[in-house]
């Protein structure tokens, strides 16, 4: 069963097309980058396949579920890291994470917590209300939130945003063993050197329309990177 199916996604705010037509596939056990410029579709893209926004025609399903008809049972079932959301200010670290732990009605959430505040070197800031973090701890207190229940696919939308390169790194490794424990990760990203060296796979979006899918290798070709490829199929595209 594929982790992630989309056929003829389309999204239109008003008379603007955000999404024209996305059809793709990720399969299980897949690291999987989709890439654009600012304005492509990427962030709506990522709010469709979570529950957070209605498509205006097409289909997408999550972990088999159609995400227009319970859109509520794909949130219950994946981790989301949203690129602009912060946590609640007037929690604090500590309480934040145990609040999405009793959302999701995990076992043992202390133990759970406690593993992502010292994977994370949080336990400094445990009691510390979340208005008072730093961009970059408010950035792990998300990873952290939505690694607590252990998910079978992750959203990640600009994960590595504020993240200084120690954990950044940290973070990479574990999404490698993620990976290779048969999980899917989906992600947005601008970093795409850190990119290319994670994702089996990729998408690049441009206007709402995707304009290349398939081996991280393949899309790049004969280009010496990423990044080139990308430039070449996007950079000279009218906006």
């Amino acid at each position: 069963m594929a982790a992630v199916e989309v056929r003829d996604l389309t999204k239109f705010f008003g008379s603007k097309p955000a999404l024209r037509g996305v059809t793709l596939a990720v399969e299980e056990g897949e690291f999987f980058g989709l890439f654009g410029p600012n304005g492509a579709g990427k962030t709506t893209f990522l709010k469709i396949l979570t529950g957070q926004l209605a498509p205006t025609k097409g289909d997408a399903r999550v972990l088999g579920v159609d995400v227009v008809a319970d859109p509520m049972a794909v949130k219950r079932a994946v981790g989301i890291v949203p690129e602009v959301e912060s946590p609640p200010s007037y929690l604090t670290s500590f309480e934040y994470l145990y609040f999405v732990s009793r959302v999701r009605n995990l076992a043992d959430p202390e133990s759970r917590i406690a593993r992502w505040l010292d994977f994370f070197d949080l336990e400094g800031v445990r009691h510390t209300i979340c208005k008072d973090l730093s961009k970059g701890t408010r950035q792990k207190l998300m990873l952290a939130a939505a690694f607590l229940h252990e998910p079978k696919l992750l959203f990640l939308d600009e994960p590595f945003i504020n993240l200084d390169p120690i954990y950044q790194r940290r973070v990479k490794d574990y999404l490698a063993e993620y990976v290779g424990d048969g999980r899917t990760v989906f992600m947005c990203s601008h970093l795409l050197d850190i990119a290319e060296k994670l994702c089996d796979r990729v998408g690049i979006l441009s206007d709402g329309q995707l304009v290349a899918l398939g081996a991280t290798a393949d899309v790049r070709g004969p280009e010496r990177d990423l990044e080139s490829a990308f430039l070449k199929l996007v950079g000279s595209r009218p906006r």
